[in-house]
């Protein structure tokens, strides 16, 4: 961009390039004259900056400093007669950059505001922008009470005449002001301060000054309008303001008078009054712009832009005119000095041959402004003068400076002067000189303007920075007096004591100006003007030659012409074209000799060059001739590298067409004879596929009719052996409990026994851990430990290299012995095989006439056994008979099926135990599977849940946008608008409802659309709508996968253990028992609190025999209700016993099925086990297949058969008598129970008669008792095997029915005493003071209440709660408390809400606080502790509403007491989920901040840092230090701030109670951060890439280990997350030569991916000459062996990834009732229920 035309872009890049180059701070100067466009081009520049250097982080602070330009030129410019928007003061900005050169911040330093043209403006000139775009935006709604009208209404703004400016839009520019201040930080309360200042100094012009008859008074009517907006916008007194308008005050040392003062002295106190409010505005503008564009990083470096006013003269030239062209002056001398002095005295310094041109120096002129009696000082001499004028003043610059060459006196005027200027004469008014330059107001109108009420009124003119109160400088003096203020602080003056003035205060900070300007690299941006009409397309060819002669721009090209503007070091020259110098030149080592005869060989004309002491310098365009010389010679070079690399390309492409010709042809006449060989087949395969058929279809029809009658077989026989045999295996299951329940309690014992041996030896061995470990770090601490440490530690890598090349040498040995062996066995296998299938062979066809015989009759056999089985069913007598004839056949079948059964029961254990291992593998994949998605899931769901942060932010944004619409409609008649802190508490709160009713909810939604208005209803709701969607159906594809995940775990527990159904069912009916139960204890607290109530209402009116009535109809009620319970429990005990009966019925058949290994396990009841056995052996020779029944009749085992069918018999019969007495015996106790309940049901009918007869207080404590006992006997009647839980059950029952009867009997005595007051009361109603006794001790009475863990409050102190426990809080307040205790208050005034059935209070309570939380958050977006602290306190909040919600599943860990405080009314699921939300949001608020403050530590903590003493002496050579990372001072880092860094973290966590899940999840998240930083920037660095890096490395992750450890937080996972890292520290420290060693690295490093090893042992660097590089093929070796490796394609880490985080629900053991609220939380508002 530097070669094209001169563009404002071209300065730019090249002061940017020459910052980041040089790394020096650059300037960029705009100068010209007024009109030129140095605005315009110092924005642009500005543009630049902002877009090359955008910032790195979110912050947008390029946007903010563009931002700045509006609001500037709003405030500071005006139309002038030669520039419709010209810069009325100057400015220069200073863009600060990072290391990295990206933006950070900005500051504006401003000098001289034209504060004239407040109250004054010549013909054709304008005021200041913003009081005409204020005018114009007059008839918005917001702007109504300002009172304003057109700006030809008002004297400041139409003394120019013309108020508008063509091509111009006021409104439309003042909404870019607007925008502009939103931009940057101001608030719409400063906004409309400002604009309400602003548009008082508009009224303040329109006030009339009334003269009095004797002209040296005046007076201002009371009744003035425009006096009374004034003071009404200002916000101050009216009278005050009439009286000292008009009137001043004289101090003298004895007494104080007030003065009235003439018309135009009030006019001109008035002027300096407007001026002085303009100038005091304008600085806190500029305070409040660099405040915005503050950063708190430390700046590296700065590029200033000075847009400052171009000289100017006019045809009434005044004080401001002065100061404007002195400070052209002085810019233009420090151009000279830098262009033409520094030019020349280069030339000098390096001995060239030059003559000295004279060009024109500026000094002079600058000496008699600012030197000593100059103009300046004799200017503030006169205003020290007390009687001091302006013709005094010109005089004494007649008599002083009359003989200087640069000051004239005009022929016509005593009262001006001229200067000569670089650029022209400039003729001066002396008149208003002294008052502009002491810039006097009276004290008595500041003070007024002091106790305003607006604060920013009173902060204005409360100026620490200026100590006098009587007059005030300018707005550029008091902005730049930030700088050059006094160390010490002023003392309190009088009004006659003196001050700086204006002049002194602007020629320091010029003088400041220029030493900053000569600090830096200057660039120069000279804008001509070109024409004076202001005309586009016009150029005045004479007007921009002056222009370019007043520049010195002529001066600069004479030298440029004259000179040698090209110059080269030697060194430099030689590199750059060592190209053009021939082969035999190199030898020479003197590089100025070899400079010298290549410039005299390559050009002939010596003038064109000159031989400096260290540099060449150039006449203009000899550089360009030898880059074209160096052009030509590379062109050359790539001609020959082109030519012969296309040669070859061609070469390559034609064998590679002619083997693919040849490839075609092979492959087009092999598919040819495939074609024919296929028709062959397929010929062939039809007639194959006819035969096959017409087979199968035979076989299908006969198999069909075989199978049928298998199956009819097979069941009939089955259920026949399964009738018989049920005894036997009930009686096996009984032994079976049996034995497990003796062993289960055995070893509960031994495992009692046993944990506590272990916690003893775990107690003892932890003590003696401790102290070794003790001991461990205090000599690892040592230095001498350090140094052993390293001592020989290159050996010892040498010593295990070596070891390990010996182990893979004796490995690779014996995997070729391995391979020997394996492959004699398999031929020794294969001979086995072939001789067994031979010997099968020969032995198969003898036996099969045999086998058939006995197949045969062993059918007939087994269909006798059957018949004879059904006839022991019908009679037991004839069963007996037929199983004496059955043993005999049965015994024989039993021994030759023995065999067979073993087999098949092996076969049955080898495939169950297949396919237990196949559903185990299938269940675990799944369940991996849906952890993956689940996990993703909940990663998309917090991506949801920022995003919707974001969007929240950005509805925020618009929100003011939609107030300006809305006002702007409010207008129409018939509107209605709300409250302001409805409409706001509604529009900031996104959130669901309580979800008490479908039907509230919409009417809730109704009334607010119509509170809100319908566009912005529509616009929060479908924002919202669209979210609460997502999130809802993100819940339900959680909780589907949840039931899946429960289903297969469910499917699966019933496939390997069938016994869960049951327990599943006994479960179902006792949680059906339980909620009877409960039902019970409802009915009976309904009961309690009606006799309560009911006694109270009697006592109170009729006395107390009403009380029994009611109690014997609700004892009535109770006992019938009671008779219902006792038949229903009667009808689910049939049901639940015929259940058990079928169920296990069906059980028993499935167990028969189950192979018998899980039946014979005990070691007593042999016969019977033998037997099963037996059983099991017949089952399965049903299932056996006919070709396998030639091995039954061996080895004479039918004998040892017919033995085993006696003992079945036997069984049997045992069994069937068994069964016969149980039933029996439970018939008995079924009559017994029935007898049972019958007593129970007299006894109640006694009881009942005798509770008639009691007292009422006798009757209520026996009612309990009665309750207690009946509901112990309900719960007794329940099954066997769930009687010790419920024992638990209704022990805590039995406890709490106490505390109840204890509270009912205090109640009973309560009421019993006001039954005697009252009856007392009626008696002796004269004796007065024994009543009064009685009074005052129900008054103790009633005093003994309990705390029940709740807070009342009323509506009206809402705000005040979330204010003192939310938004003002501070957690260092907190110290010593409760943890979380804003948690459990807002908790206990939510359960006050719902305790009184306030669904309004609870909405709005829960909406207050999240808001509040989130304007906290929002506030402190960088306080670490105080996002710490609100993020415990939401997990807390969110624990509490889970916790106290009456879900069983959250109930479970809490105690009696804590259920007691559950809610009662409301279902606040909905919040919960916009808690869980608003905690992922501060979570990631918390990982943001903390890695901003670790992220500058981590690279020269872990990578440059020397923690271990030694190492760097074996760094890598030969490398230049890296500016950025490898500086020493402030910006390096050791690794123990890093740990004290994280353990600050900790503490503070810690200390404020967050969940110890959420710690571990964000020290895996920093940790993850630390492992991708340093890893990107091992990564991109060669120099760190060495083995002592590696050391370092792994020396530092070791550390953090042992933090991880030492803090109990190695269970977080971050030691994984640090995995590639130490895998990648493994790498630079292992051998890198063999191929063995490529694949130890291929194995080792299993989380690097392939392009990152690859980048790490490219950039390998060896620590010394003995040390080799990388080689070439060794790496290639690493990429063939890695190629099957499914890596990411990207080299870095995403170091902004972020794990999802979960929260645990995790309860509190503290009660409600226990917690204490300290004095100082100022909520004395909140009582105690």
């Amino acid at each position: 961009m530097g070669d094209m035309d001169p563009h404002i872009f071209a300065v730019a890049e090249e002061a940017y390039k020459q910052m980041a180059r040089d790394e020096k701070n650059q300037s960029i100067i705009v100068s010209g004259e007024s009109g030129a466009g140095k605005t315009v081009s110092a924005k642009y520049a500005m543009r630049y900056f902002a877009t090359v250097g955008g910032s790195a982080s979110d912050t947008n602070i390029e946007e903010k400093v563009l931002a700045s330009s509006p609001i500037m030129e709003a405030i500071g410019n005006a139309k002038t007669t030669r520039n419709d928007n010209s810069s009325r003061f100057g400015k220069y900005i200073q863009i600060g950059f990072d290391k990295r050169y990206h933006i950070i911040g900005a500051n504006m330093r401003t000098y001289l505001l034209e504060k004239s043209r407040v109250v004054f403006q010549a013909d054709g000139e304008r005021n200041y922008h913003i009081f005409y775009q204020l005018c114009a935006a007059a008839s918005l709604p917001e702007f109504k009470e300002l009172a304003l009208t057109c700006a030809e209404d008002f004297f400041y703004t139409s003394q120019g005449g013309d108020t508008r400016i063509e091509g111009i839009n006021d409104a439309e520019d003042f909404e870019k002001t607007r925008q502009a201040f939103t931009l940057l930080g101001v608030r719409e309360s400063h906004q409309t301060s400002i604009f309400k200042i602003i548009a008082s100094i508009l009224h303040l012009g329109n006030v009339e000054i009334q003269a009095e008859r004797d002209g040296d008074s005046c007076s201002v009517s009371p009744q003035d309008a425009h006096l009374n907006d004034f003071c009404r916008l200002l916000g101050v007194e009216h009278s005050q303001m009439v009286h000292w308008l008009c009137h001043r005050k004289l101090v003298t040392t004895s007494e104080t008078y007030v003065k009235t003062m003439s018309p135009q002295q009030v006019a001109n106190a008035r002027s300096a009054l407007a001026k002085h409010i303009y100038a005091q505005l304008f600085g806190w503008i500029v305070e409040h712009v660099n405040k915005a564009l503050h950063t708190a990083l430390k700046q590296h470096s700065f590029i200033g832009v000075l847009d400052i006013y171009g000289f100017e003269t006019f045809e009434v030239n005044s004080f401001e005119q002065f100061c404007i062209n002195y400070a052209n002056e002085k810019l233009q001398q420090q151009f000279n000095s830098h262009v033409f002095k520094l030019e020349q005295e280069e030339y000098m310094k390096e001995q060239i041959p030059w003559t000295l041109i004279d060009f024109y120096d500026n000094q002079p002129c600058i000496d008699l402004i600012e030197a000593k009696l100059g103009i300046l000082d004799l200017l503030d001499e006169e205003c020290k003068v007390p009687k001091g004028t302006d013709q005094n003043w010109a005089q004494k610059l007649y008599d002083r400076h009359s003989g200087s060459q640069h000051f004239q006196k005009p022929r016509m005027s005593n009262t001006a002067f001229i200067v000569v200027h670089f650029a022209d004469k400039v003729e001066y008014l002396s008149d208003g000189f002294l008052e502009k330059n002491r810039d006097t107001v009276y004290e008595e109108q500041i003070n007024i303007l002091k106790a305003s009420k607006f604060p920013l009124v009173a902060d204005l003119f409360h100026d620490d920075k200026d100590s006098i109160p009587a007059a005030s400088t300018s707005g550029k003096g008091s902005s730049s007096k930030i700088n050059i203020r006094s160390a010490r602080p002023p003392l309190k003056a009088s009004n006659k004591e003196h001050k700086k003035t204006v002049g002194h205060q602007f020629r320091t900070s010029l003088h400041l100006l220029m030493e900053t300007l000569n600090a830096t690299t200057p660039h120069y941006v000279r804008c001509i003007k070109p024409n004076d009409e202001k005309l586009p397309f016009h150029f005045d060819p004479k007007r921009a030659v002056q222009q370019l002669r007043a520049c010195g721009v002529l001066e600069t090209i004479r030298i440029s012409a004259a000179g040698y503007p090209s110059r080269w070091a030697y060194h430099d020259f030689f590199n750059r074209y060592r190209v053009l110098v021939k082969k035999r030149e190199l030898a020479n080592t003197d590089k100025k000799a070899i400079c010298r005869s290549v410039l005299e060989n390559l050009i002939k004309d010596p003038d064109k060059f000159q031989f400096g002491r260290t540099k060449i310098f150039f006449r203009a365009g000899q550089v360009a001739y030898l880059e074209k010389l160096r052009a030509d010679k590379f062109r050359a070079a790539t001609i020959m590298i082109q030519k012969t690399v296309r040669g070859w390309l061609q070469k390559v492409k034609y064998r590679r067409l002619k083997a693919a010709t040849l490839t075609l042809q092979r492959f087009c006449r092999g598919h040819l004879a495939r074609r024919l060989a296929e028709q062959l087949r397929r010929t062939r395969a039809a007639v194959m596929f006819q035969k096959q058929y017409r087979m199968r279809r035979t076989r299908v029809a006969y198999q069909r009719a075989r199978r049928a009658a298998v199956v009819i077989q097979a069941f009939t026989r089955g259920m026949l052996v399964r009738r018989s045999y049920r005894q036997v295996l009930m009686e096996h299951k009984a032994t079976v409990l049996q034995k497990h329940v003796r062993g289960w309690m055995a070893r509960r014992r031994f495992g009692r026994l046993r944990g506590a041996a272990i916690v003893i030896q775990c107690a003892f061995r932890m003590l003696k851990a401790k102290q070794e470990l003790k001991a461990l770090k205090i000599e690892a601490r040592s230095a001498e430990h350090l140094k052993r440490l390293n001592v020989g530690m290159e050996n010892k890598v040498v010593q295990l290299q070596r070891k390990i090349d010996d182990q893979n040498k004796e490995f690779r040995t014996l995997s070729e012995q391995l391979s020997a062996v394996t492959s004699t066995h398999t031929m020794e296998v294969e001979k086995l095989k072939k001789e067994l299938a031979r010997y099968q062979q020969g032995h198969s066809g003898d036996s099969s006439p045999r086998l058939q015989e006995v197949v045969e009759s062993l059918r007939a056999e087994l269909q006798r056994a059957h018949s004879e089985r059904k006839i022991l069913e019908d009679t037991h007598t004839k069963e007996k008979d037929e199983l004496k004839k059955q043993v005999a056949v049965l015994e024989q079948e039993n021994a030759l099926l023995k065999d067979e059964k073993e087999q098949l029961n092996n076969q049955i254990l080898c495939q169950v135990k297949g396919k237990c291992k196949v559903l185990d593998f299938s269940f675990r994949s799944s369940e991996n599977l849906m952890k993956r998605e689940l996990e993703e899931e909940r990663s998309r769901y917090q991506n949801l849940v920022k995003e919707y942060s974001r969007l929240e932010q950005r509805y925020d944004n618009l929100r003011d946008e939609m107030s300006i619409i809305k006002a702007r409609r409010a207008q129409t008649p018939g509107h209605r608008r709300n409250p302001s802190n409805q409409s706001s508490l509604e529009s900031d709160s996104n959130y669901p409802s309580i979800s008490t009713s479908e039907v509230g909810d919409t009417e809730d939604a109704l009334q607010q659309v119509e509170d809100i208005g319908l566009e912005k209803a529509a616009m929060d709701m479908t924002v919202f709508l669209k979210l609460q969607k997502r999130v809802r159906e993100l819940e339900q594809e959680r909780k589907k996968l949840q039931v899946q995940l429960e289903k297969r775990e469910q499917q699966d527990g019933r496939k390997v253990q069938v016994r869960n159904a049951d327990l599943a069912y006994n479960s179902l009916k006792r949680q059906e028992l339980e909620s009877e139960n409960k039902k019970l204890k409802n009915d009976l607290n309904e009961l309690r609190k009606a006799v309560a109530d009911q006694a109270t209402q009697n006592n109170s009116t009729h006395g107390s025999p009403d009380s029994y009535h009611l109690l014997l109809n609700q004892l009535k009620l109770a006992n019938e209700e009671l008779e219902v319970r006792k038949e229903e429990v009667l009808i689910l005990r049939t049901q639940i016993v015929s259940a058990d009966q079928r169920r296990l019925a069906g059980k028993s058949t499935v167990t028969i099925r189950q192979p018998p290994a899980r039946l014979v396990r005990g070691e007593k009841h042999v016969d019977q086990e033998d037997a099963i056995e037996a059983y099991h052996g017949v089952c399965q020779t049903n299932r056996v297949p006919t070709e396998d029944w030639g091995y039954l009749n061996e080895d004479g085992e039918l004998g040892l058969a017919y033995q085993g069918l006696k003992q079945v018999a036997r069984l049997l019969e045992a069994q069937l008598q068994a069964q016969s007495r149980e039933h029996e015996e439970e018939v008995e106790g079924l009559k017994g129970q029935v007898e049972a309940l019958k007593e129970e049901l007299d006894k109640q009918q006694q009881t009942f008669c005798q509770t008639l007869l009691l007292s009422p207080e006798a009757q209520v404590e026996f009612g309990v008792q009665q309750e207690i006992s009946r509901l112990t006997n309900e719960n007794l009647v329940s099954d066997i095997a769930h009687r010790i839980a419920l024992w638990k059950d209704l022990k805590e029952l039995v406890e709490k029915l106490e505390k109840n009867e204890k509270k009912l009997k205090k109640q009973l005595k309560i009421y019993m005493k006001k039954v005697q007051d009252l009856e007392g009361k009626a008696r002796e109603r004269e004796r007065g003071r024994g009543i009064d006794q009685l009074n005052r001790q129900v008054t103790v009475q009633r005093k003994e209440k309990d705390f029940q863990g709740m807070l009342e409050y009323h509506k009206e102190d809402e705000a005040l709660l979330i204010r003192n426990l939310v938004t003002e809080l501070k957690p260092q307040t907190l110290a010593g408390t409760v943890p979380c205790l804003p948690a459990y208050v807002l908790y206990m005034c939510i359960r006050h809400a719902d305790y009184v059935n306030d669904d309004l209070k609870v909405h709005s309570l829960l909406t207050s606080t999240i808001n509040g939380i989130k304007k906290v958050l929002k506030k402190h977006n960088e306080d670490f502790e105080m996002t710490s602290f609100w993020l415990s306190n939401t997990c807390r909040l969110l624990h509490c509403l889970k916790q106290y919600s009456g879900d069983e599943g959250f109930m479970t860990q809490n105690t009696p007491k804590q259920n007691e405080h559950c809610l009662k009314n409301f279902d606040l699921t909905e919040y919960r989920q916009v808690l869980s939300d608003l905690s992922i949001q501060i979570y990631q608020q918390l990982i943001k901040i903390a890695e901003g403050v670790l992220q500058p530590m981590i690279v020269s903590a872990m990578l440059e840092n020397e923690s271990i003493q030694g190492l760097s002496g074996v760094k890598p050579t030969g490398y230049r230090k890296r500016s950025s990372s490898m500086v020493d001072g402030d910006n390096s880092y050791c690794l123990e701030a890093v740990i004290r860094q994280m353990t600050s973290f900790h503490t503070v966590m810690r200390d404020q109670g967050l969940d110890p899940e959420i710690i571990l999840q964000v020290f895996k998240q920093l940790f993850y951060m630390i492992n991708a930083v340093t890893l990107n920037n091992l990564l991109l660095r060669k120099d760190v890439c060495s083995w002592s890096t590696g050391m370092q490395l792994r020396y530092n992750i070791s550390q953090l280990e042992e933090w991880l450890r030492g803090r109990n937080l190695h269970q977080s996972g971050a030691v994984q997350t640090m995995e590639p890292l130490i895998q990648a520290a493994q790498l630079l420290q292992l051998k890198k030569k063999t191929p063995e060693d490529a694949e130890a690295i291929c194995s080792l490093c299993t989380s690097l991916s392939t392009q990152q090893i690859v980048k790490i042992l490219n950039l390998y660097t060896p620590l010394n000459e003995f040390e080799e590089r990388v080689t070439v093929a060794f790496i290639r070796t690493i990429q063939a062996q890695l190629q099957e490796r499914n890596d990411p394609q990207q080299l870095l880490l995403d170091s902004k990834h972020m794990f999802p985080v979960l929260f645990p629900f995790n309860p509190s053991s503290l009660t409600m009732d226990s917690i204490h609220i300290p004095a100082y939380l100022n909520l004395e508002f909140l009582s105690e229920v």
